[in-house]
């Protein structure tokens, strides 16, 4: 096993160092700044207004939406952050010392592991699938972007990422699991989706 973890932290090297030249290029610039509706406070920002939108307008499934939407981007926050306050891992612009480590660091700089863009537009994007599936697609696309822009950015490894998408995913389903238990069979959503 540890000879397979070496040699996924070599490839998360190799991977960082093919991607750092693209990081100040135009592009990945662009798709950068764009990737930042996955920050916690936007996402957040976004969740909200989808809340308001659905208890505002005749579509009350889009406040549903909303509400599962915050508490998936709830549940990943604090998982990441569980994870990353026992992990130090430098980011890939920080150099080449790119070894994941048990430690209580705090500095952005260090804080790698895992990759809060990807864990938190992942909750989000299925969240809102789980009530829009027509549109899930779309929404995992985006999710998607938002988590693979982070290794040209330099920001995360693939692992960040893939770690990131996973406990997204997760925090979702559990949220899932936790709204349907409380749901009564005889009091269905209201009409009006």
């Amino acid at each position: 096993m540890k000879k397979a973890a070496k040699a996924v932290i070599a490839a998360d090297g190799a991977a960082a160092e093919a991607a750092a030249p693209y990081a100040q290029t135009e592009i990945v610039r662009i798709a950068g700044w764009l990737s930042e509706v996955g920050d916690q406070p936007p996402m957040r920002v976004l969740c909200a207004a989808v809340i308001a939108a659905g208890l505002a307008g005749p579509n009350k499934r889009l406040a549903r939406a909303g509400v599962r939407m915050i508490a998936a981007h709830t549940l990943a926050t604090l998982a990441k952050g569980f994870v990353k306050d026992r992990v130090d891992r430098s980011r890939p612009r920080s150099g080449p010392d790119h070894l994941p480590r048990l430690g209580r660091r705090t500095d952005k700089e260090h804080t790698s592991f895992p990759s809060g863009h990807s864990a938190g537009a992942a909750a989000v994007a299925r969240a809102y699938a789980r009530e829009f599936p027509e549109h899930e697609a779309a929404a995992l696309a985006g999710a998607g972007a938002i988590a693979i822009t982070q290794i040209p950015r330099s920001a995360h490894y693939p692992t960040d990422v893939g770690v990131g998408l996973a406990i997204g995913w997760l925090s979702e389903l559990a949220v899932d699991r936790l709204l349907n238990a409380f749901e009564r069979p005889d009091e269905p959503f209201p009409e009006g989706r």
